[in-house]
């Protein structure tokens, strides 16, 4: 398991649940959330709503510890300002450190931002962060075919050993928060340009396991992870034990999305969740 590898552990126990994608904030921005909604695009999308909540890692950790969960993977957000990056990277390397055993932790930056970026990733890895994501490149307004910024935060990425996990978008369907338009189009070319690169594609890669029926998509995404959405946002929960048979071409984690929807909501649901472990190819 990719988390299990980054924190050096080995699991025995194949019964042990991670979450791995959760959001936490700080209490400051709990406290003051209409200013950091006028601040910033890709906070109002997703927290603008009356029903999206934000936990601190104090909340998660109980939320954790209540539900059962051994470990969640904390997700920064794609800000699109990278001063809100570093503030909001600073309370997740902060709250890792707190919970080392409970808790990895992902950076964000706005890739734009060039130098900045590859500083920050620097000084996230030596504050022992594990991936940068979530990023969100329609919000974040950078493009994946750029090479002149890509190539750079690219580098830095790989040259610290840390996983890169996306947003990603379905071309089909409804509406939902945040839903956003990183779609497959977009997202297998760049895959294909960085073939040694550890991916994560948050909303199973927008469908990507499908054209992984495709040996050569297959072949191109051996170092692509996928995690699915949060079920209401996306998945009738009555269909999905149709998707063993799709995703063992591919390599999948489970993902609650808190605060979005509170792990309670999640994992109360009677579903065969022991048939999607992360299979392999």
């Amino acid at each position: 398991w990719v988390v299990l590898k980054l924190r050096g552990l080995f699991c025995y126990n194949l019964a042990m649940i991670i979450d791995f994608h959760t959001h936490i904030f700080s209490p400051n921005i709990k406290e003051n959330r209409s200013k950091y909604i006028d601040s910033d695009s890709c906070f109002a999308a997703l927290y603008s709503g009356k029903n999206a909540d934000l936990a601190t890692a104090d909340e998660l950790i109980n939320s954790m510890d209540k539900h059962g969960i051994d470990i969640s993977v904390v997700l920064n957000i794609g800000w699109t300002r990278q001063d809100l990056c570093h503030e909001t990277n600073d309370y997740i390397l902060e709250s890792v450190n707190r919970y080392p055993e409970r808790l990895v932790g992902f950076c964000s930056v706005q890739p734009r931002s060039l130098e900045a970026t590859v500083d920050e990733i620097k000084h996230c890895a030596q504050g022992g962060i594990k991936g940068v994501g979530e990023m969100r490149p329609d919000i974040q307004l950078f493009d994946l075919k750029d090479e002149e910024v890509m190539k750079p935060f690219i580098e830095a990425v790989s040259q610290h050993n840390l996983i890169l996990l996306t947003h990603a978008s379905e071309p089909v369907g409804h509406k939902y928060p945040g839903k956003g338009s990183v779609t497959p189009e977009l997202l297998y070319p760049f895959i294909t340009s960085y073939p040694d690169l550890t991916i994560v594609c948050a909303h199973w890669g927008a469908g990507l396991p499908f054209y992984a029926l495709m040996p050569e998509v297959r072949q191109a995404m051996r170092n692509v992870f996928l995690i699915p959405p949060p079920l209401p946002f996306s998945i009738v929960p009555r269909y999905i034990h149709r998707l063993p048979n799709l995703l063992v071409l591919t390599k999948s984690f489970l993902e609650v999305t808190t605060p979005c929807l509170p792990q309670v909501d999640f994992w109360a649901r009677s579903i065969p969740w022991n048939s999607l472990r992360m299979q392999k190819n």
